[in-house]
């Protein structure tokens, strides 16, 4: 059974995360899929708030994964994949280590590596609706 909410406000996303979090209270690997500027770093964002990162949450465009602390010791990994030109560059970085580390796992722009998600993925879709100026979140 999925999950819909409509966003209209950046004030609603924590909440949301909230409950993204409460829904799968065992995932650690979570795709983002959404078009240019759908707000899938902006809900990341809201998702290391709600699990308390102490580090500022920043795309790592050009860095492919940003690693960040939590206020526990543990890590969140935050991977942005729009620059990869293959796969196989994944492969590079050592994408195991981190997809199976059991730390959480945000990755933004996964059909990029669509071969590479683990099973257990949970997949969460932001798309955009012009006409209403709303974020709809499906996972």
């Amino acid at each position: 059974m999925s999950v819909v909410i409509s966003c209209t406000s950046v004030n609603e996303l924590e909440k949301i995360a909230g409950k993204l979090l409460n829904t799968y209270p065992n995932g650690r690997i979570f795709a983002f899929y959404g078009q240019m500027g759908a707000g899938k770093t902006t809900f990341i964002k809201a998702i290391c708030k709600q699990l308390e990162v102490r580090d500022t949450v920043n795309s790592p465009t050009f860095a492919i994964v940003n690693e960040y602390l939590r206020n526990d010791g543990s890590k969140i990994h935050h991977f942005d994949l729009y620059r990869l030109k293959s796969w196989e560059e994944l492969l590079d970085i050592g994408y195991e280590d981190y997809f199976y580390s059991g730390n959480y796992c945000l990755l933004e722009w996964p059909e990029k590596i669509e071969q590479l998600l683990p099973e257990e993925a949970i997949k969460v879709s932001i798309t955009v609706d012009p006409i209403e100026e709303t974020r709809v979140f499906t996972f």
